[in-house]
């Protein structure tokens, strides 16, 4: 089983260097600037071999802990796409939502999900995701079945230790431990107190490293 990780050193440093290349070349801001906590939050999606309604996605969390600091990389299992139950029952007649990758600036905030507790809530703006409504137990990603609004495209927690996506998201990225989330959310409130509550979420493809 992965355990999350904060990995630093050498490892850090090339794995920031490789994000950086790969938003660079996609047109994506990295943010550096060699100030603290200057969260890049990313989020790779598995394209080979992928699995619905499993956590087999990661996040990843690229910062530095000090001004000129080292990088520091946090990283954990996550979904990002909708788990089995809502593939066949969509709540939307236009199908499920599946996020499209992109980066998506300033569209997220601290803020309460579904009411209960502090996550990373879309609220700044758009997001487009693909509409899934075949109702079978596959994910579709068709370009001609996009659609950009407000669809509560949060980033949030399953369980304490979810091996299944089921209910958990129904387009949303979503933690599979929630000890790795609380980690998350501890990152994001360092980052609120320095820049304000607004983050920016980018969604990769494994494919993009290649």
């Amino acid at each position: 089983e992965k355990k999350m990780a904060t990995i630093k050193g050498l490892q850090a440093e090339l794995m920031a260097n490789m994000y950086c290349q790969v938003m660079k070349k996609k047109g994506y801001a990295f943010f550096d600037r060699d100030k603290p906590y200057n969260l890049n939050i990313i989020g790779v999606r598995r394209v080979e071999n992928a699995i619905p309604n499993k956590f087999d996605d990661t996040i990843v969390v690229i910062y530095r802990e000090r001004v000129e600091g080292p990088w520091t990389v946090f990283t954990a299992d996550i979904t990002t796409d909708p788990g089995q139950y809502w593939l066949m029952h969509p709540i939307n007649v236009e199908g499920t939502a599946i996020l499209v990758p992109d980066q998506y600036r300033g569209v997220y905030k601290r803020d309460l999900h579904q009411g209960k507790y502090e996550a990373l809530c879309q609220r700044g703006g758009n997001v487009r995701v693909y509409r899934d409504a075949d109702g079978d137990r596959r994910h579709d990603m068709s370009d001609d079945k996009i659609d950009t609004g407000f669809f509560g495209i949060n980033i949030h927690k399953a369980g304490r230790a979810s091996v299944q996506v089921d209910k958990w998201s129904a387009g949303c990225q979503v933690f599979a431990k929630s000890a790795d989330f609380a980690e998350f959310m501890d990152l994001t409130e360092e980052a609120e107190k320095r820049y304000g509550n607004s983050f920016t979420y980018t969604l990769l493809l494994e494919t993009d490293f290649i």
